[in-house]
């Protein structure tokens, strides 16, 4: 989130206490997957050059070029997307023909209408101060690129256009559920987190109404999340905070996030934290923030135990 405003780090104490009363449980073990669900403590950190990426947003890890994560920037900034290599070596960036970023908070990857295609979801999902201005809200849908060399063309471009059924509440998070295909966008206000649905296939014409699923406790000001590539796992994230859940045995994802978080995973505080994702193969998590007013940012990685 760009914005005129600081983040009132005075709110800093709320969010901690909403992890208070999550259960500590001791390491669980998937059945089906045998993933653990511990995480190092530690990061694995990589430099960030200033100036190329300062305002990242979201964070996906691609599934068609191993080994590199597809960022943007956010309210304002250039219509491109960023592909940042897992050692931070090398940044190449895409311009995004024919859209403007309004305001794109979050970016997910997965599968859509054509089977065996990799598609990446832009969220231009943003609005600052809840502006009751802004009555629509845009997803765009595209294949990933297969080739370093690539480019975005404007009609492979395809825009799911959205309103929630009440009110217009920021929102910051976007998630995309490699089982149903569905699309899940998740508010960012302070006196509560909303799930909003919108089930495959997602139409591109008109403007269609997101479901509201409920609410996700104890969690507030979401900024940025992800599901594990075979949909079993959910990472929401704060500013302060990194909550994980495992999808049990036959429940939808608006099922499991209306549940109480299983426990909040390890997380160094950045500067302005807003970017989470699972790596491809699952083996771990990335981190990435907006630099603020830091002199740089890392790109951090926590890998499963």
């Amino acid at each position: 989130m760009k914005s005129a405003h600081a983040f009132p780090f005075s709110l800093l104490f709320l969010l901690f206490i909403t992890t208070a009363c999550l259960d500590k449980d001791p390491v669980v073990v998937d059945p089906d997957t045998t993933r653990s669900d511990v995480f190092e403590s530690v990061p694995l950190r990589v430099p960030i050059a200033p100036g190329q990426v300062d305002e990242a947003s979201g964070l996906a890890d691609s599934r068609t070029l191993p080994g590199y994560l597809w960022t943007h920037e956010d309210a304002g900034s250039d219509n491109r997307l960023f592909l940042l290599n897992h050692e931070g070596t090398s940044i190449s960036s895409y311009v995004l023909p024919g859209i403007v970023n309004y305001d794109w908070e979050d970016i997910a990857v997965g599968g859509g209408p054509q089977e065996g295609v990799s598609y990446l979801y832009i969220g231009d999902i943003g609005n600052n101060d809840a502006n009751p201005g802004v009555t629509s809200h845009s997803i765009y849908r595209m294949p990933e690129l297969t080739s370093l060399e690539g480019s975005f063309s404007a009609d492979q471009i395809a825009r799911v256009t959205y309103r929630y059924p009440e009110g217009t509440p920021d929102a910051e998070t976007l998630l995309f559920d490699s089982v149903t295909k569905d699309l899940f966008v998740i508010s960012k206000e302070l006196e509560r987190t909303r799930i909003y649905r919108l089930p495959y296939p997602q139409s591109t014409d008109g403007v269609v109404t997101a479901e509201l699923v409920g609410q996700i406790p104890a969690v507030l000001l979401a900024t940025g999340g992800d599901i594990s590539a075979d949909g079993q796992e959910i990472l929401i994230r704060t500013y302060t905070n990194v909550y994980y859940w495992r999808r049990k045995s036959g429940e939808t994802i608006g099922q499991a996030l209306l549940r109480q978080a299983s426990k909040t995973l390890p997380y160094e505080l950045e500067p302005q934290g807003e970017a989470v994702c699972f790596d491809r193969e699952m083996k771990g998590y990335f981190t990435l923030s907006e630099r603020r007013t830091a002199t740089s940012v890392t790109l951090n990685y926590y890998g499963r135990k």
